[in-house]
């Protein structure tokens, strides 16, 4: 499970995107939605107004029935996603829908299960011809992940694991090891969600992270506003927005979800609605 030392870098869109960012000198913005809700046409059409308003990376969620590093909001757009018959495959051509029109950086966010049950290497394949360019497994830790990874990478696709701020120095070198483009960082303990403000000593903790982990750092878990994005930014490669959007998706129509998600994007961003 061990990678080799003279393992080659995977390099794809998720890749040259935070080289981009940090040539730039720019925090970017990881814009998470959950596919299928309020259905799958209408993600499409979500996700291209995410990259219009500024998103530099999506990561799609895949719905599941028990999403428990996820909070409320996310819970129940999974849950609604789920009657209305989303799957892996859904989401998979949800992503080749979008890869027909634009080179943004997709990352599936899933667990495990869904992929056990779609298969692993059908999913490998399957992603790959979709256009996904990476996988973050919230409940599959980087040393049970070798066989997996391997999988994935023999096709292109890397993944992403997660630092929290419970994870040791070991650690977190092991998820740096293992990730594929960057390293997501849990601003907090327990589960995704709108906050008002940021997890007290949150900038401290990037600090001594950033002693650690040498690979390109997204945080996520929390960030809402634009007051967030600008005390994270000189501390990270990029913030991960997902409660804020998926919350404005569900907040109206389907009609008007696209430009309400597109709003959250802008308003973090700094830019004028």
């Amino acid at each position: 499970m061990r990678a080799g030392r003279g393992e080659t870098r995977l390099v794809n869109r998720v890749t040259r995107t935070f080289r981009r960012l940090q040539k730039d000198r720019r925090c970017g913005l990881v814009a998470y939605v959950t596919c299928g809700d309020p259905d799958l046409d209408t993600t499409v059409d979500i996700v291209k107004a995410l990259e219009t308003a500024g998103a530099d990376c999506i990561e799609l969620g895949v719905p599941f029935s028990d999403p428990i590093a996820d909070g409320p909001v996310i819970q129940a757009a999974s849950f609604r996603a789920i009657e209305r018959g989303a799957t892996v495959s859904g989401v998979l051509d949800v992503a080749g829908r979008i890869r027909a029109s634009s080179e943004i950086p997709l990352v599936a966010f899933t667990y495990l299960n869904p992929l056990l049950r779609f298969g692993i290497d059908r999913f490998a394949k399957d992603g790959a011809a979709a256009g996904i360019d990476a996988v973050l497994i919230t409940d599959l830790p980087p040393e049970a992940a070798g066989e997996l990874r391997r999988t994935l990478r023999s096709h292109g696709i890397g993944m992403v694991f997660l630092v929290a701020p419970t994870s040791t120095k070991e650690r977190m070198r092991l998820a740096e090891r293992f990730s594929d483009g960057f390293v997501y960082y849990v601003s907090t303990t327990g589960v995704t969600g709108v906050r008002s403000e940021l997890a007290a000593g949150l900038l401290g903790r990037l600090k001594e992270v950033r002693e650690t982990v040498t690979k390109p750092l997204a945080v996520g878990f929390g960030v809402s506003n634009h007051e967030h994005y600008a005390q994270l930014a000189p501390h990270c490669d990029a913030v991960v927005v997902g409660s804020a959007i998926v919350r404005a998706v569900a907040e109206g129509s389907a009609g008007g979800a696209a430009e309400r998600a597109a709003g959250v994007v802008r308003s973090i961003l700094g830019f004028s609605s």
